[in-house]
């Protein structure tokens, strides 16, 4: 098994590239320990000294450093890790858990949010997976759109540019109602 790396725009994470499937639909983001209980694999990457959160995308898993460490001492070990997960034959997470995408909007904006997840769906959710990252859709409530960061964009220091002059920007020129576009924690 070769595992590919890439750098991302967020200097504290690092994308590897396993060369097979990671997630079959969605993304998952792990943003600590107790959060990847139920992912074996996210588990064995949080093992590794100075990971301070783990995301998976369709073929990628994204890992965010703690300052304390460099990518040249704890890469080889998460590498080991993402290989050892796979030789293992165990699952990427187990039950039920797992697999996150747009938040459900019930409402009389349901016309004007399925719009918007579209738009993310097609536009920006791509872009963003390149990166390393994924938004979803957390919520619509006059005119501000709400979205979650995950993986490489969660911290990093362009994400602020990506949502005001990118996806903002995007969104108003085709949804008029959309005003502003804001990020939400977990």
């Amino acid at each position: 098994m070769f595992i590919q790396t890439e750098a991302t725009p967020n200097p504290a994470t690092l994308k590897f590239l396993p060369g097979q499937t990671v997630m079959e639909s969605g993304s998952a983001d792990f943003p600590s320990i107790e959060a990847a209980a139920a992912s074996p694999l996210a588990g064995r990457i949080f093992g590794v000294e100075g990971v301070s959160g783990v995301f998976f995308g369709p073929d990628f898993v994204t890992v965010t450093k703690t300052d304390a460490v460099d990518w040249a001492h704890i890469k080889p070990a998460i590498l080991a890790a993402i290989m050892e997960h796979y030789q293992s034959g165990a699952p990427i997470i187990e039950g039920d858990a797992g697999a996150v995408g747009h938040a459900e909007h019930d409402g009389p904006d349901g016309e004007i949010v399925g719009q918007i997840k579209t738009l993310l769906d097609t536009r920006v959710r791509p872009a963003v997976a390149q990166d390393g990252g994924d938004i979803t859709f957390h919520g619509f409530d006059r005119g501000v759109v709400y979205l979650h960061m995950q993986g490489a964009c969660a911290g990093c220091p362009s994400s602020t540019m990506t949502l005001k002059m990118g996806i903002e920007n995007l969104l108003r020129h085709y949804i008029p109602e959309v005003t502003e576009v804001r990020p939400v924690g977990v």
